[in-house]
This record gives C-alpha cells, sequence and structure tokens, in this order.
C-alpha cells in the first residue's frame, strides 16, 4: 500500500505545495509545530532515508537547501531547524522548521493551527522566495 506522501505525489491526497521538480517535492506540513514547517520528500517511495541511492540522496539535501533558504527569508526565525526521524511515515523525508530555540523543534509540543487559508499564504510566500 503506498505511503501517505506517495499518495500526495500521485494527487489522490491535496497539499499545501511549495515546490517540485522531477523527482522531489516540498510541501507544508498539516500539523505543523512552527509557521513554515515544511516536509521535503523524493517522490520515489524509499522507507529509510539512508536507503536512497546516493544520487537521489544527494539530490533530496540540494533540493531541501534551497526550501530552507526560502523559508528563512520569509518566515521570522533565528535558524531553520532540520531534521530527520522517519518513523511516522515509511517514506524519507526531512523537515524543515523556523525556530528561534531548540525547544521549537519538540514534537511533543502542540501543534500549530492554521486555516486553508493562511497555509495557502504560506506556501505561496515561501515558494515566491525561491531563488
Amino acid at each position: 500500500m503506498a505511503t501517505i506522501f506517495t499518495r500526495i505525489v500521485n494527487g489522490e491526497i491535496p497539499c499545501y505545495r511549495i515546490a517540485e521538480n522531477a523527482q522531489y517535492l516540498a510541501f507544508l506540513d498539516i500539523n505543523p509545530l512552527q509557521e513554515g514547517h515544511t516536509l521535503v520528500i523524493p517522490k520515489t517511495e524509499v522507507d529509510f532515508i539512508f536507503d536512497m541511492e546516493e544520487d537521489l540522496h544527494a539530490g533530496l539535501w540540494t533540493f531541501a537547501r534551497s526550501i530552507g533558504k526560502a523559508i528563512g527569508r520569509v518566515v521570522p526565525c533565528k535558524r531553520v531547524g532540520i531534521t530527520v526521524i522517519g518513523l511516522e511515515v515509511p517514506h524519507a523525508h526531512i523537515h524543515l522548521i523556523p525556530i528561534n530555540t531548540l525547544y521549537d523543534m519538540d514534537f511533543r509540543k502542540p501543534k500549530r493551527s492554521f486555516s486553508p487559508e493562511e497555509f495557502l499564504q504560506i506556501a505561496a510566500k515561501i515558494a515566491n522566495a525561491m531563488d
């Protein structure tokens, strides 16, 4: 059975898309820790990030870098934190989270809530900040 991320890639489930190319997709996390919390995935379904083919793995980080820079341009924060957990969805992905303290990346914290319109505005703001 396809993961939820594969279903997003295939257009079966909607997302707040920021950027994509033939191999990768970036979209807002619908249960974000912070405004601008973004997921970056390979379109190819691979469970564990270190099981990805080397070129696909390297390309994912290059793609994530461009998304992270755009987030940092438009979301007020000290840094854009990066985490790979890999337990919640069996599809390799990177979390990019605007942070001001280390504790802003604590996944035990209550999630932020945004309306669909706010999610669309945030996604557009980040997409428009891309190089």
